[in-house]
C-alpha cells in the first residue's frame, strides 16, 4: 500500500468523522470461496485492491442513500457513484453467497433486499444500464427485523442464486434499508452494495426486470413508515420476489380400460 502524506491525512480525517456512522461489507463468500470486499480507503491505495465488489467514493463515512435520490440510478443502484468492480466470482445456479458487513448498528433496524441485474460484462457495467430483479426480501417476522436476524447472524446474509436463472454475468445488488428515522419526510437510509458474479449451469430463464431509479419512491409504505408502532403489517418496498415457475411433472395413473389394468400419463 502507498499513501501520498495529503492522501493519509485526508483518509484519517474521514475515518475519525465515520467513528460513529454505519458499516460496509467486511467479506464475501462465494460458493465457500472468499473475496475482499470493498473498504471505502481502498481509493487511497496505489494500485488500489481489484475486488468483486462495487466502489464507492463517496463513502468514507459509510454513509447512505436518501429517498430524495431515488431517482437517480449513480446513487441508488449500486451506491453513491458506485464504479463496477475489477473482479467477478463463480457461483453455480442454486449456489449461496455469504455477505458480512462489518458492525451493524443495532438501532438501524428494517429491511434485508437481494437483486440481480444481468449483463455482458459485470466489471464494465453502468450503474444507469442496470435493470434489476429481486431473489430475495426479509423485512419484519415473528417481532424481529431482518437487521437484527443480521447482526445475530455473525453481522451475515446468506443468498441463494435461483437455480433456473440463465448462466452469464450479474451484478448482485445487496441491500440493508435502515428504518430508524423513516417516519419523518426523507428519513429512510438506503445501503445498497453491489457484487460482480457470473452464474454457471442454470436454466434460461430471464426474469422480468425493473430500472434501478424506478424500484422505489419517497412515499413507498415500506419507506416513510413509523416502525415504533406494531411492525407486523410492514410492506417491503419494491418489486416482486422472482419465484421459479411450478415444475410440471407427470404421474401415471391406472385406469381400467376394457377390464385391463393399464397405465396412462396425466400432467399435474
Amino acid at each position: 500500500m502507498s499513501l501520498t502524506k495529503i492522501q493519509a491525512a485526508a483518509f484519517l480525517g474521514a475515518l475519525a468523522s465515520s467513528v460513529s456512522a454505519h458499516g460496509h461489507l467486511n467479506a464475501i463468500t462465494v460458493d465457500g470461496t472468499p473475496y475482499t470486499a470493498y473498504d471505502p480507503s481502498f481509493q487511497y491505495q496505489i494500485p488500489a485492491p481489484e475486488v468483486i465488489e462495487w466502489s464507492c467514493p463517496e463513502c468514507l463515512d459509510n454513509g447512505f442513500v436518501e429517498p430524495s435520490m431515488y431517482g437517480d440510478a449513480t446513487k441508488i443502484a449500486c451506491h453513491k457513484d458506485g464504479t463496477a468492480g475489477a473482479k467477478v466470482a463463480t457461483v453455480k445456479a442454486g449456489g449461496k453467497i455469504d455477505i458480512q458487513w462489518t458492525t451493524w448498528p443495532e438501532s438501524h433496524k428494517g429491511p434485508v433486499l437481494d437483486y440481480l441485474a444481468k449483463v455482458d460484462d459485470a466489471t464494465s457495467a453502468k450503474s444507469t444500464d442496470l435493470q434489476f430483479f429481486k431473489i430475495d426480501e426479509a423485512g419484519y417476522e415473528s417481532d424481529q427485523w431482518a437487521s437484527d436476524k443480521l447482526i445475530a447472524n455473525n453481522q451475515t446474509w446468506t443468498v441463494t442464486i435461483p437455480s433456473d436463472i440463465a448462466a452469464g454475468q450479474y451484478v448482485l445488488r445487496h441491500e440493508i434499508i435502515a428504518l430508524h428515522s423513516a417516519g419523518q419526510e426523507n428519513g429512510a437510509q438506503n445501503y445498497p452494495k453491489c457484487i460482480n458474479i457470473e452464474v454457471t449451469g442454470g436454466g434460461s430463464t430471464s426474469p422480468t426486470a425493473t430500472a434501478a431509479n424506478k424500484l422505489y419512491t419517497e412515499d413507498d409504505a415500506g419507506i416513510k413508515v413509523n416502525i415504533y408502532g406494531d411492525a407486523s403489517s410492514y410492506k417491503i418496498p419494491g418489486p416482486a420476489v422472482y419465484s421459479a415457475p411450478a415444475k410440471r411433472f407427470v404421474a401415471f395413473v391406472k385406469k381400467s380400460i376394457l377390464g385391463l389394468g393399464r397405465e396412462h400419463p396425466r400432467e399435474f
